[in-house]
């Protein structure tokens, strides 16, 4: 069999006041049918599963673009609409094909364009034609349109936040896809609209036993795969918001039915599976009720994998005025203010702006008299059981405050991040990361507490005053019970 793979995606915060534009995928990586020939990364991890498992099979591989960029503003139109062409070009040049497997976010808009992946999947089925198999992996916090699985024969999100299954969940695409190509099982898609915008927690219960559940059912009484879109809430699109998705071998009834079951169970456990948010002034007094550290403080709204800038300055401005320490904070995208800490060097003591560059989301700048403390360049930390770039560092101390800063942005995956720089994070009372999950199996092992905070950032969690104005449909919790 002749089997493409190829990738390309982002998150999409249509909220914020940026664009992404071309170099924000050229900072992350842009492999012209040579991915599987470099280590993996977070995103080129899949495709080094479905090359391995096809030429295990004996099956040629033949290899498209694949990029993405870090989650951000929407997509500026000519770089979408160019490597969307440059991925149908090498579908075109490799034809005939069995099989065309693609790596996605599921949560991409560009100017003009509010479903990429759906756009790429339509254009990619016309080119290929109805008996190609056609599989996607996508992102758990993705909105899964009509358009994507009427185009597409598998799609399968992530079960996992933190995302430590992504090459699993590639996996389970190659091989329904692959069975599918051989004839072995019809593969026939469903969803469910769960009419609920929030943001889940798999590590915790309830939604830990929620997923479990889910495992339990597949591979069992024809159902292939279920996944459970959490949604991007940060987008006004059609489809924003949860939903559930079933393939089931030749029965989309069966599918239909358990989607629609298991979304209306999760539901009715709404008011207990969805995440808690704290004040900055809540968090600080909880800090303050006790001596146990580091309790861990969450900043989500400024979460850098949720398209926020990550410089915003409204925690620690509240950390700075309280008055709580010692306290680690980071890490904050900051170019400017590293380059001139880098300029004055390892031990010098200035004066420094941090912060608040990027809009009224970020919040005003913070001054502070800070030391360098030590810069790292080039620096990367763990993501899974991958590695993912941070770019240069500098850990800036002012008094019973240290603050981290760098120079690529994006969110905070784990301790090693600041060990890098020779920080301990566990000498703190307080340790405040930028980010909203993805921290949560690095830090939780040595968090006496964790605690999630929400200001007005770019990605503030007030679902409810969200500016959506293309969902058609009511949804919870701006609607007591949607379904009435």
């Amino acid at each position: 069999m002749r089997v493409f793979i190829a990738g390309l995606g982002t998150e999409t915060n249509m909220f914020v006041p940026f664009p992404t534009g071309r170099r924000g995928y050229e900072e992350f990586g842009v492999f012209r049918g040579d991915a599987t020939r470099h280590p993996p990364r977070s995103f080129t991890g899949p495709l080094h599963v479905w090359r391995r498992r096809a030429e295990e099979r004996g099956h040629q591989v033949i290899e498209g673009l694949l990029t993405f960029a870090a989650p951000s503003g929407t997509t500026v139109r000519s770089v979408y609409e160019g490597y969307r062409d440059e991925i149908l070009e090498g579908v075109r040049a490799a034809l005939p094909l069995d099989m065309v497997l693609l790596n996605m976010h599921g949560a991409m808009v560009a100017e003009g364009y509010d479903d990429c992946e759906g756009d790429l999947l339509a254009r990619v089925r016309a080119i290929v034609g109805p008996k190609t198999i056609i599989g996607g992996e996508l992102d758990l916090h993705c909105h899964i349109s009509q358009q994507m699985i009427e185009s597409a024969d598998v799609l399968i999100t992530y079960k996992e936040y933190p995302h430590t299954d992504p090459m699993e969940r590639a996996e389970e695409v190659f091989t329904i896809c692959a069975d599918a190509a051989e004839g072995k099982v019809k593969p026939v898609m469903a969803r469910f609209d769960c009419r609920m915008i929030g943001h889940y927690r798999p590590p915790v219960e309830p939604i830990k036993s929620f997923v479990d559940r889910i495992r339990a059912l597949e591979g069992k009484d024809r159902i292939l795969s279920i996944s459970f879109g959490h949604g991007f809430s940060f987008a006004d699109v059609e489809d924003v918001g949860t939903r559930m998705l079933v393939v089931a071998d030749g029965d989309k009834a069966k599918a239909a039915a358990l989607a629609e079951r298991l979304g209306r169970e999760l539901f009715a456990m709404r008011d207990v599976a969805v995440s808690k948010f704290l004040t900055p002034t809540e968090a600080f007094d909880r800090v303050a009720s006790h001596n146990k550290g580091p309790v861990i403080i969450a900043d989500r709204a400024d979460n850098a994998g949720g398209g926020a800038p990550g410089d915003s300055t409204f925690v620690l401005r509240a950390l700075l005025d309280r008055g709580i320490g010692p306290a680690l904070f980071g890490i904050v995208w900051d170019p400017l203010c590293f380059r001139i800490a880098e300029e004055a060097g390892v031990g010098a003591t200035l004066d420094l702006r941090i912060g608040g560059k990027c809009g009224k989301t970020s919040g005003d700048p913070v001054d502070l008299r800070v030391t360098v403390k030590n810069i790292v360049r080039g620096a990367q930390q763990t993501y899974g059981p991958v590695k993912s770039p941070l770019g240069d560092m500098v850990w800036l101390s002012a008094g019973d405050v240290d603050v981290v800063v760098n120079t690529l942005r994006t969110q905070l995956f784990h301790p090693d991040a600041f060990e890098a720089l020779g920080i301990d994070p566990t000498s703190y009372r307080i340790v405040v990361v930028k980010s909203a999950q993805h921290f949560y199996n690095g830090f939780a092992p040595i968090a006496a507490e964790v605690l999630y905070v929400a200001t007005p950032g770019a990605a503030n969690p007030d679902y409810v005053n969200l500016p959506y104005t293309k969902r058609k449909t009511p949804f919870w919790p701006k609607v007591a019970d949607p379904f009435a």
